[in-house]
C-alpha cells in the first residue's frame, strides 16, 4: 500500500468515527466526556490533514511565480502626471 492509500484509509475511518460520535452525542446527554471524545476526534482529523499536506509525493510544493524585471530604464512618460511622494507635484512648491 502506498502512503496515499494509507492516508485515504485513515480518512475513511475518521469519517466513520465522526458519524459514530455524532450518533453517540444524540443518544447521550453529552457532558464533559462526550466533549472530550468530540475534541479528540477533531484533533485526529486535523493531524491527518497535516500529514496529508506533508506527505511526500502527494502534492508538489507550490513555488511562487517569478516575475522578471528588466534592467532597461522605464519610459519617462510613465511619470509625467505623478507626484513625488511627500514633495507634491513637480511644478509646485511645498508649503
Amino acid at each position: 500500500m502506498s502512503v496515499h492509500d494509507d492516508l485515504t484509509s485513515v480518512q475513511r475511518c475518521l469519517d466513520d468515527l465522526q458519524r459514530s460520535v455524532g450518533r453517540l452525542e444524540q443518544q447521550m446527554d453529552g457532558g464533559l466526556e462526550m466533549r472530550r471524545v468530540r475534541t479528540d476526534a477533531d484533533h485526529l482529523r486535523e493531524s491527518v490533514a497535516l500529514l496529508r499536506e506533508a506527505a511526500p509525493g502527494l502534492t508538489a510544493p507550490r513555488r511562487p511565480d517569478l516575475v522578471s524585471i528588466p534592467d532597461t530604464p522605464y519610459d519617462s512618460s510613465l511619470w509625467t502626471d505623478s507626484d513625488d511622494e511627500g514633495l507634491g507635484a513637480r511644478d509646485r512648491h511645498a508649503p
